[in-house]
């Protein structure tokens, strides 16, 4: 059998052939322009990949209500070209095979259960931190949606008391992506993260931010693993600098011994390195081959 699966991230998609068990027989990564531009190459890459169908996972916000008229449609990204457009329509018009559709962030979480770092669990979360922020949710063995689509990215945040930043957020400000995202380290500091020392304030503050979301959710989704990828959290001196923070927020109100014994088993990098996305829209094709063989 033979999986399409298509990453589409805000600065480059990548695409790929899979199959059945999770394995990635072939890859290409392409940079994110205009749809115009960006769709053809795609659609290019698997015309004579014989795929049986295909999983997206995009950057969003997109619509992901299949009684929407606008389902399929990347939706309010201020991303030049992308606003309200059919991503998936022009996709089905080119193949006439089941796809699979939801979010870049929701489809790196359920790579994560089918085939990483939380195989075998019945919930997690994965948090991209890069150029946003995003957030995946995985609850009870299914990936959540809602009135839209989880947007963890854009919580508001209490500020750090040694922060006067204002945030780079075009929506919010001072939300969590635009206290902690790339562009926003880069930013408040005048350098991009690779560039600061391992020893730099700016760890601190990072993790005071991304600690704060990540005790919210512990405290309203009680989830088994929650697994941090994304550009920023290649700074492995941030994973002991969050758990700690998380653990002092919570203070020992939640008595898990997967939080107060193994931490840092708790809270882990992506299983699936940087290709969780790509697996991810792997697995949500192979959901919708497989749901639409049971009709």
């Amino acid at each position: 059998m033979r999986i399409g699966a298509i990453e589409a991230g805000g600065t480059k998609f990548v695409l790929g052939i899979g199959d059945e068990n999770g394995e990635i027989l072939d890859r290409l990564s392409l940079p994110t322009g205009h749809p115009a531009e960006t769709l053809p190459r795609v659609i290019e890459y698997f015309q004579d990949k014989q795929v049986e169908a295909i999983g997206v996972g995009s950057f969003g916000p997109i619509d992901i209500n299949p009684e929407s008229p606008t389902y399929g449609c990347v939706t309010s990204t201020p991303k030049p070209g992308w606003e309200n457009y059919d991503m998936l329509g022009t996709l089905r018009h080119a193949f006439p095979v089941p796809f699979g559709w939801d979010t870049d962030v929701n489809a790196a979480a359920y790579g994560e259960a089918k085939w990483g770092a939380a195989q075998g669990l019945s919930s997690c979360l994965y948090y991209t931190v890069g150029t946003g922020v995003g957030v995946g949710v995985y609850s009870e063995g299914t990936i959540i949606h809602g009135l839209v689509h989880p947007e963890g990215g854009h919580v508001l945040t209490r500020r750090h008391p040694e922060d006067k930043f204002a945030g780079v957020c075009p929506y919010h400000g001072d939300c969590l992506e635009g206290m902690a995202a790339g562009p926003a380290i880069e930013a408040r500091w005048g350098k991009k993260g690779h560039e600061l020392p391992l020893d730099h304030a700016a760890w601190e503050m990072e993790a005071f931010y991304i600690a704060q979301s990540i005790t919210s959710a512990i405290l309203l989704l009680s989830p088994h693993k929650i697994i941090l990828g994304g550009g920023v959290m290649q700074q492995q001196q941030l994973f002991p600098l969050i758990r700690q923070a998380v653990l002092q927020n919570l203070n020992g109100y939640v008595r898990s011994s997967s939080l107060l014994d193994h931490m840092d088993e708790y809270i882990v990098p992506p299983g699936l390195g940087p290709q969780a996305g790509l697996y991810g829209a792997l697995a949500l094709g192979l959901a919708a081959w497989k749901h639409e063989a049971a009709k």
